[in-house]
């Protein structure tokens, strides 16, 4: 009787064990109206970047991530008792009404658009002329209940109207602002490589922000192709969004000029960039700091804001300070700046 009441007990506890598991496994596919972020890594920018016969370089600039996913009930809760995860909720991290789709093809243009405007900064700095081709225009999302929903998806690139090519994307939405609600107009454009055609009516927008105005319902990007000679390469693959575009343009200055500004030193960072050269502001720096310092970095850096009291520079310090890393943060308002900080430091 013990030995069946044993056996009994056992087969109880198999039985509540893998309830628990198929519990555990069915709530990590249950996602919750949030979103995680997470320290991620310090990539070196070499390997990801090629200036065609451009000059190498003792140590390395490095790109800086943060790993960012929806929150399920286990990510939520270990993010609650970790310190370096942070928690947005859905509405800080993805417009109204954006598709998962609508989300990442954002996000990939955002990265486009920083490498272009890399590309722009250290071309300009170095002396050598660019030039541009316009191919089109990229849909990054499409408005519910206007005519081009049933039509168009996030990431197709429409590069005729009415047949004709068109210069921009403002004059890409005067034409179809110009038109009256109920007039059609007919779209080539290209979706994964293959070309269609779409005849699209226009039609007033109910937004009330958009009263009195007509269109077809798409919010949308250039698509426009640098020129440049020597060439250059970014392979990215699908890290998304603007926050590396600042040591982009480094790494290809670098790579323009026979100086080289590592100075042996490994050099991470973070901050998009603008044409002008000026460094913006970007999220997760406090993760952006413990990706580099688990990578070896000795420098970082970090966007000034010109000076703002809360600025992506002074979060930077204080989890530097926090985590007691060796590594220097520097702050840079400017791709000038940091260039000018970059020849001052003494040679490794």
């Amino acid at each position: 009787m013990e030995g069946a009441s044993q056996g009994m007990t056992r087969k109880k506890i198999t039985r509540i064990l893998f309830a628990i598991i198929i519990l555990f496994t069915l709530s990590s596919f249950y996602y919750l109206p949030y979103y995680v972020s997470k320290p991620g890594i310090a990539k070196e920018l070499a390997p990801i970047i090629e200036v065609k016969n451009g000059y190498g370089e003792n140590g390395s600039f490095m790109l800086t991530t943060v790993r960012m996913g929806k929150a399920n009930i286990y990510t939520y809760t270990i993010a609650k008792m970790s310190k370096y995860h942070e928690i947005y909720k859905e509405k800080e991290v993805r417009r109204e009404n954006e598709t998962d789709e609508e989300y990442s093809v954002r996000q990939l243009q955002l990265m486009a658009s920083s490498k272009q405007n890399a590309v722009e900064v250290a071309y300009n700095k170095a002396g050598i002329p660019v030039n541009y081709q316009f191919n089109g225009v990229y849909v990054l999302n499409v408005v519910p209940d206007m005519p081009a929903y049933q039509v168009l998806q996030a990431g197709d690139r429409i590069f005729k109207l009415d047949g004709q090519e068109f210069q921009s994307s403002s004059e890409f939405m005067n034409y179809v602002s110009g038109k009256e609600a109920g007039d059609q107009i007919k779209l080539t454009y290209e979706r994964k490589k293959k070309v269609k055609e779409a005849d699209i009516e226009v039609a007033k927008f109910k937004d009330p922000e958009q009263e009195g105005k007509v269109g077809i319902g798409i919010g949308l990007v250039d698509d426009k192709e640098l020129i440049v000679d020597p060439e250059v390469v970014i392979n990215t693959e699908e890290i998304g969004g603007p926050s590396a575009g600042f040591m982009f343009s480094l790494e290809i200055y670098n790579q323009l000029i026979k100086e080289d500004l590592t100075k042996g030193y490994e050099i991470a960072g973070t901050g998009t960039i603008s044409p002008d050269g000026t460094v913006g502001k970007i999220g997760g720096i406090e993760q952006k700091i413990i990706a580099a310092d688990k990578a070896g970095a000795e420098y970082f850096l970090a966007p000034n804001e010109n000076g703002a009291k809360d600025s992506n520079y002074q979060n930077a310090v204080k989890t530097a300070d926090d985590i007691g890393t060796e590594m220097k943060i520097i702050p840079v308002d400017t791709f000038d700046g940091a260039i000018e900080i970059l020849e001052s430091l003494a040679h490794k």
